[in-house]
């Protein structure tokens, strides 16, 4: 199954800027950061950034008609704006849950289209199937759906057999007699007491995911990766969530998609994929076979790279009612 053959392909809208800004005080300690862009009262979504840990950027703003959408972003626990910065306490799968939950209750919606990628698709399909009433659509990018075989592709063997240069250098940074449990050996370094310990860890951590997530390499992107603050959120919060496998029983985002049925919704998945290959797409698919799964024939990760963009901007126009979408 392969993504349209579309004559052009779409692009990103121009840029943005919020119409509203500010912060919402969840409890445990924690604080995030909401932003609303594009017509207040237009058809409301919420974006779901990935990582975790990777807080929101402006171009993602830009997957949307800001004629035809009211989109709320917003930074998860810990990390873009929210504060306190890479705190891991309080801070899980279930946790982010129950924020949407509230963010969806302070914009005072009912139902609200749910989009996110990669990690942010792992986090849509737990809401969504936790709160299927008040989903009216789901676009999903790069599935991860937080299974053993999924982790072990990125910290065990898989991706480390397309990149071997890189894997060496990630795994370098763990002494041999630690190598049986990667993420735990980071784990120690990014909640060392020593800070250059920890930014060390976070770096090579960071830089790691940033060498998977593209087709083709992106200088200017792994500089980005690796920048302290991004590293440092990204790497102890992706951690985190990791070495409890995102709180979620393996399958559980499997058996739970038959509370999806009715859900309108669209994956958009590179077939290049390294950092969440298509298997977790077309196992969603059998689980959930209404959705239309697109897979990019050359497409990786990120939604900046064309055939990904041009897939989630199609899917936004169509679930707005646009023409030609």
């Amino acid at each position: 199954m392969t993504a349209k053959n579309y004559s052009e392909r779409r692009t990103l809208y121009p840029p943005i800027e919020p119409y509203e800004t500010g912060t919402l005080d969840v409890g445990d300690g924690h604080t995030l950061y909401w932003e609303r862009c594009g017509t207040r009262g237009a058809k409301p979504v919420v974006f779901l950034h990935g990582g975790p840990g990777s807080g929101c950027s402006p171009a993602q703003r830009q997957q949307f008609d800001p004629a035809l959408y009211d989109v709320l972003l917003f930074d998860q626990r810990g990390c873009g704006r929210s504060t306190p910065f890479a705190n891991l306490e309080a801070n899980t799968t279930w946790h982010l849950v129950a924020d949407i939950e509230r963010l969806r209750v302070m914009c005072g919606l009912e139902k609200w289209m749910v989009f996110g990628g990669s990690w942010g698709s792992t986090l849509s399909l737990a809401y969504a199937e936790t709160h299927p009433d008040r989903v009216t659509e789901l676009v999903l990018r790069g599935i991860f759906l937080g299974s053993q075989p999924e982790f072990d592709w990125l910290y065990t063997y898989g991706a480390s057999a397309l990149y071997p240069e890189e894997w060496d250098q990630f795994i370098g940074h763990i002494p041999e007699a630690e190598r049986g449990d990667v993420v735990e050996a980071y784990h120690r370094r990014l909640t060392a007491d020593d800070p250059a310990t920890r930014l060390a860890a976070a770096k090579a951590w960071s830089r790691w995911e940033g060498v998977t997530v593209t087709l083709l390499p992106d200088p200017a992107m792994l500089e980005e990766f690796t920048d302290d603050d991004h590293a440092i959120s990204v790497a102890r919060i992706e951690n985190h969530y990791f070495r409890h496998k995102c709180w979620l029983e393996d399958g559980r985002l499997l058996a739970g998609a038959e509370k999806l049925r009715g859900i309108p919704g669209v994956i958009v998945q590179g077939r290049h994929d390294c950092c969440t290959p298509p298997a977790a797409a077309w196992a969603l698919k059998q689980a959930w076979p209404e959705v239309d799964l697109q897979i990019v024939p050359d497409g990786g990760h990120l939604f900046t790279e064309p055939g990904i963009t041009d897939g989630l901007v199609r899917a936004s126009d169509r679930f707005a009612g646009k023409t030609g979408a």
